[in-house]
Parts: C-alpha cells; structure tokens; sequence
C-alpha cells in the first residue's frame, strides 16, 4: 500500500533532554507512592528490599535490590498476581528498567481489576 507522504500523521520526536524516563535512575519511589496513595501494606527490610501487597492479597510487588537469588536472575522487581479465577502468574523486572515503567504497568493492572 502506498500513501502520500501528505497524508501521513508527522513523526513526533521528544528532544533528548524531555525523555529523562528513559534511563533508570534506580529508585523504587514512583512504584512505591503508587502503591502507597492506593493503600497496599508496604513492608521494608532492614536489607533495603520493600514488598508490598494489595488490599485484597491478590497481588504482591516485591523491590529486591539487594536479593541475591534476584540479583543473579538479573531482576530487580517482581509482581505476583492470582486472580479470582484462573492460574497465578508472575512477571519480573530488571535493574535498568526505569521505575517509571514498573509503576504504568502497575496502574494499569489496577486499573482492569476483572481482567
């Protein structure tokens, strides 16, 4: 298929210095206020890992920075979910994924509850 180069949306290109999300600043902050304005329980170690769950149990978020079996899979978030109906399922985070990211995946589980 063909298409005028007119009639094409323009590409929109964020200057480098609007794109700060990009790289990791490695703080848990973004996914842990998240989680705190939506009343999960967060509790942190005294090794600095925070694990949260929320207020129904069904789903719990783990920052495992210094975790060592997490470390040597190269993660450092895990979310755990198990829904009314069906299998549990996990999904895992690595260190250079901005927490940023973690938190829009967060807010966007929540935001379908039935799914």
């Amino acid at each position: 298929m063909n298409a005028s180069a007119t009639l094409l949306p323009a590409a929109v290109r964020p200057a480098v210095e609007d794109r700060c999300w990009l790289s990791s600043d490695h703080c848990a902050g973004p996914v842990l206020d998240l989680l705190d304005a939506l009343g999960w329980a967060i509790v942190d170690t005294p090794e600095a890992n925070v694990h949260a769950t929320s207020p129904d149990g069904r789903v719990y978020v783990g920052w495992l920075p210094e975790d060592t079996a997490a470390w040597k899979r190269g993660i450092v978030w895990h979310v755990r979910v198990q829904p009314t109906e069906g299998d549990p399922w996990v999904q895992e985070f690595g260190l250079y994924t901005p927490s940023e990211a973690v938190a829009g995946f967060l807010a966007a589980l929540i935001a379908t509850p039935s799914r």
